[in-house]
């Protein structure tokens, strides 16, 4: 089994149960970090019985072995832009702020 390089930066997408996506980053890859999406936004989607048991998708989009934290900074904001994570129909997301 080969283990990833600690300097792996990735851009991922988590799926929640209702279909609503989150777009993030990991600038030190870690294959346990599912992101800093809002609790209290996601929690409002789901009823407790729904929240006993539930399952997210997480999927690693792009990833760079060399890009400096600054160019990852800019991916994630591009693929937020292109899946409109940002759109509150859509995703959790709340930056960058969408504009319709």
């Amino acid at each position: 089994m080969t283990s990833f390089n600690q300097k792996r930066k990735i851009i991922y997408k988590i799926t929640y149960p209702n279909g609503k996506i989150y777009i993030g980053k990991d600038l030190a890859y870690n294959i346990n970090y599912f992101g800093s999406a809002n609790g209290a936004i996601i929690e409002q989607d789901f009823t407790w019985k729904e929240q006993r048991e539930f399952i997210i998708k997480k999927e690693i989009l792009w990833h760079s072995d060399t890009a400096t934290d600054q160019e990852v900074n800019i991916k994630e904001v591009n693929f937020i832009r292109q899946y409109k994570s940002n759109n509150p129909i859509i995703g959790y997301n709340r930056w960058p702020k969408f504009t319709g």
